[in-house]
């Protein structure tokens, strides 16, 4: 008994003691706020759409930028699972290591955003010209990128790919709005950074890059909107089958070859014809179609 009363006594005196606090806190409060805010305090997570945009063009952007980073993330995530045994990597990248194009893919996906704006009330006058669907604004302001109603008037969802008539190789990479936003994205130097940058033109340009000069690949905007766009059709539109188009002899595709050829390409009346007058700032693609930064 008497031991029982000399612990009950020890426990009550400990329990009355005040509770020591350090210069690190309260150590019985291990997990206790210290009053600083947290390491990614301030993020952006979302694309910003000024307020320019109406109603209708607000909701065809963003719906434009979710399909960017759908097919950007599928990009990353193919690359993950299969790395250079992909025949498509290879077709496109050669034997280029592949954090670069798994970089290229994320930085789109889970980048900040906030030094990024979309914009629609045609600040540079541009969208007056004949052509011009849409243009980074360059010097003028080098965080933003002008949508124009040409957009709005021929983009597709990617919920038609391998439809319409669509082929990757028949078909300009501008035809989603998807692989569209993808290519105006790294325009901006938050996701591309100067890094990436216009080395070939067109599908044939840029699979003779990836035989020739694959170190440049990685980081050419071209091939990364190709490469995305085809590895989407493959496992997500038409798994196994694709739409890849008529392929060429100096491409090693195995057994991708034939049913490629059985698919139909656009046809040249699909395209606008090219021009000789070619504006500032602007350069033309395969089949004529112009493109403007």
């Amino acid at each position: 008994m008497l031991f029982l009363n000399l612990l009950l006594s020890s426990a009550a005196t400990a329990a009355a003691l005040p509770t020591s606090v350090t210069s690190e806190g309260n150590q019985t409060q291990p997990f206790s706020q210290t009053g600083l805010a947290p390491w990614n305090a301030g993020a952006v997570n979302q694309y910003p759409i000024h307020s320019s945009c109406n109603a209708t063009q607000h909701r065809q952007i963003e719906m434009g930028l979710l399909e960017t980073m759908a097919l950007a993330q599928h990009a990353k995530e193919h690359i993950l699972r299969w790395r250079n045994e992909s025949s498509i990597y290879r077709k496109y990248f050669g034997d280029s290591p592949s954090m670069e194009a798994v970089g290229a893919f994320d930085i789109v996906i889970n980048g900040d955003k906030k030094d990024i704006l979309f914009r629609c009330d045609n600040p540079d006058g541009n969208c007056g010209l004949d052509g011009w669907a849409g243009h980074w604004r360059g010097e003028n302001a080098t965080d933003e990128t002008v949508i124009c109603d040409l957009s709005y008037e021929t983009r597709r969802s990617l919920s038609t790919m391998c439809g319409l008539g669509y082929t990757v190789s028949g078909s300009e990479t501008n035809t989603f709005w998807a692989s569209d936003l993808l290519h105006r994205l790294y325009h901006v130097p938050a996701v591309g950074q100067t890094w990436i940058d216009h080395f070939a033109d067109g599908y044939e340009e840029v699979v003779d890059l990836a035989k020739e000069n694959a170190t440049l690949s990685t980081h050419d905007s071209e091939t990364l909107q190709y490469f995305a766009l085809e590895v989407y059709a493959y496992d997500i539109a038409a798994p196994g089958v694709g739409c890849p188009g008529v392929q060429h002899e100096h491409e090693d595709h195995g057994d991708e070859t034939a049913s490629a050829a059985a698919t139909p390409s656009a046809t040249a009346t699909d395209k606008p014809s090219t021009t000789s007058d070619v504006p500032e700032n602007c350069h033309t693609h395969e089949g004529g179609v112009l493109h403007c930064t």
